[in-house]
């Protein structure tokens, strides 16, 4: 494989600001600390962190014609990140956020779904696009013309050349269901967070959450879940619950699609399951101590040295291992 990890779907442009209070009245100014731009959403957050920390990676997305188009594609490049599959589409802009980060690390945002609602990919592009051990797709339910049947067939295309692919999604409701189900028999790791995990399934305990996705054909489910770290559900019996590391939090952008980008890393290097969770999240962790995704990332030896230094919050653990 020319790539060790290729990440398609959802790339934005963000604007963020911190610490954020509230919208001023009227025409009003409120003065903040700091404000700065990023590469994010679930594909373009997970492709930089994973360049990042080593691996080469190929971008696989649609941005407009656009300034905003432009500066993504300048900055996925000064990574080092292959942009060779990120389509340019006229009469769209580019999928861009205002983000407004609060000083607890949370993040209301104002969002345009631009190009990331439009792009496609051709039947032709399928083999250059699943040049890669690890296929990562992220932002099911906002790719509008390729959710569902597009999805599927390239997820289907990747499993036939023996890629391992791993699935994010962004879900409010069951009503987003039927795009998760079309790309769940073709998934070996399915990370959603856990609010995505309960709005997909309308339940709330963590292993029927999980039994119905891999019933619905996921090989395994990791869920993210904030301050209690992560849980890993293999359709083999394994589970395994890793607790959050303990860091003052500045924003929370890009955590999860941070996280996607440590699985990622983890089954290219050969981590077992337990050592995977511990890298993915510890490269969680270091992106919220910075603003904007990938902010808190430099190096792969950083995530190891953090992972086995920083402590760890008081486990609130929802399920032992393998129990």
């Amino acid at each position: 494989m020319s790539f060790d990890y290729a990440s398609v779907g959802f790339y934005t442009y963000d604007c963020l600001g911190w610490p954020c209070n509230g919208v001023p009245p009227g025409g009003g100014t409120y003065f903040i600390d700091e404000v700065t731009i990023a590469v994010s959403g679930a594909a373009g957050a997970s492709v930089i962190a994973g360049s990042k920390v080593g691996l080469s990676a190929l971008a696989v997305g649609g941005v407009g014609t656009d300034l905003m188009g432009d500066w993504v594609l300048q900055r996925l490049q000064h990574f080092g990140v292959n942009t060779a599959q990120m389509a340019r589409l006229a009469d769209t802009s580019t999928s861009a956020s205002i983000v407004t980060t609060r000083k607890d690390g949370s993040r209301p945002a104002l969002h345009v779904k631009g190009a990331t609602g439009v792009f496609t990919i051709d039947e032709n592009d399928f083999n250059s696009v699943t040049d890669a051990k690890v296929l990562h797709l992220g932002g099911v339910g906002l790719m509008d013309a390729m959710d569902g049947e597009g999805t599927a067939r390239l997820m289907k295309h990747a499993k036939s050349r023996g890629v391992i692919t791993t699935v994010d999604v962004f879900a409010g409701s069951q009503a987003d269901l039927p795009d998760v189900e079309a790309v769940l028999p073709y998934t070996d790791y399915f990370i959603p967070s856990i609010e995505e995990a309960e709005a997909l399934s309308g339940m709330n305990d963590i292993k029927r959450m999980a039994s119905f996705f891999l019933d619905k054909g996921a090989q395994c489910c990791i869920f993210t879940l904030g301050e209690h770290g992560a849980y890993y559900h293999h359709r083999d019996g394994t589970r395994i619950q890793v607790p959050a590391h303990s860091i003052d939090v500045k924003c929370t952008c890009g955590c999860g699609d941070v996280f996607n980008a440590g699985i990622a890393t983890a089954l290219v290097k050969g981590m077992q399951p337990k050592e995977a969770m511990r890298f993915a999240s510890a490269m969680s962790a270091l992106n919220a101590t910075g603003l904007g995704s990938q902010a808190g990332i430099e190096s792969f030896d950083q995530v190891i040295n953090f992972m086995n230094s920083c402590r760890t919050r008081e486990p609130e653990f929802l399920v032992g291992e393998n129990n």
